[in-house]
């Protein structure tokens, strides 16, 4: 698989991720299928995916132990992406983040052990923590990768303000954030502050959680229920608006979701969708956008019609939408 670099600090991963959290958590998932979803690993890894995604709070530790038996024994082929900080209570809410330097080196001492390694590769706060200078935050992850437990630090979901704080403090490597065809806010401010400051850019919701692959929240406990763009009069616009999606994808003989990962990867070099799938033959349809070439007028084309703010909805219920973009 193409190789791309994430940041000036030497990170290289495979051009599309593979996020693992719906393997454990939100999306209704069960015990059930942990046998596939480690299988869906294990593919990924033999079809050259090396970046695997996670965090510390996916099922309570359950998506790091999960993905520690799936790399077993292949441990060079993967590179380790763990978010840290969100709390949670025993029930699942989420209770706000804990970005303190004493909070970061306790979590690394559990996700290592859950995970059964040495080091992690790409270490970095879910939310900024307001309550902590992200100065603090990002120092105590440089004290980690000075002692080789971590190689490399990222952000998630940060502001162009808090970006150029926190490599001032420390190299960053990557930011996660949503970004893809259907959310496309980070063009404004956040993009050109990762290219100002060569830092790389890995996109989650590439597939709009789902949406684009036909999937819209159908268990009681699929956290999706809860998110503006999957409800009411949102969820039927948002579905009439995909018909333009599955036009254009048909026009090319691929899927809707190939059509949007191929969009994002087309959108520049320093940017890594993420996909979050957990069947092997979902991870196999991703993984074939790859080969879907864009050119310049392919992508205004797929822009006029699916434009820029039509998508109905926030993407988070408001809560949680004011710990993003800090």
């Amino acid at each position: 698989m193409e190789q791309r670099r994430l940041g000036s600090q030497g990170l290289a991963v495979s051009a599309i991720g593979l996020g693992c959290m719906g393997m454990s958590d939100f999306y209704g998932a069960d015990r059930s299928t942990e046998s596939e979803s480690i299988a869906t690993i294990q593919r990924a890894l033999e079809r050259g995916v090396t970046l695997l995604d996670t965090g510390d709070f996916y099922g309570m530790g359950h998506n790091e132990m999960l993905i520690g038996r799936a790399i077993q024994g292949r441990r060079d082929q993967a590179i380790l992406s763990v978010k840290f900080g969100a709390l949670r209570d025993p029930d699942g809410a989420f209770l706000g983040v804990d970005g303190r330097p004493a909070f970061v080196k306790t979590s690394i001492a559990y996700s290592l052990r859950r995970l059964g390694v040495d080091y992690i590769d790409l270490y970095y706060p879910s939310r900024v923590d307001p309550n902590v200078p992200i100065e603090d935050t990002i120092g105590a992850v440089g004290d980690l990768i000075r002692q080789g437990k971590v190689r490399y630090a990222g952000l998630s979901e940060a502001s162009a303000a808090t970006l150029r704080r926190a490599h001032a403090a420390h190299p960053i490597s990557a930011l996660q954030i949503e970004y893809s065809v259907w959310s496309r806010d980070p063009e404004d401010e956040v993009i050109p502050a990762l290219r100002e400051l060569g830092i790389g850019l890995t996109a989650y919701g590439a597939l709009s959680r789902g949406l684009f692959g036909g999937s819209i929240g159908a268990t009681p406990n699929d956290a999706r229920r809860n998110f503006p763009r999957f409800q009411g009069d949102n969820l039927k616009a948002n579905l009439a608006l995909m018909e333009n999606l599955k036009r254009l994808a048909g026009e090319r003989n691929v899927t809707p979701s190939q059509l949007a990962l191929a969009w994002v990867l087309a959108k520049g070099r320093d940017i890594v969708p993420i996909i979050g799938t957990r069947r092997r033959e979902h991870l196999d349809e991703n993984l074939a956008a790859g080969d879907v070439q864009l050119s310049a007028s392919d992508l205004d084309r797929i822009e006029r019609e699916i434009p820029r703010g039509a998508v109905a909805g926030e993407r988070y219920p408001a809560a949680t939408m004011s710990t993003v973009n800090r």
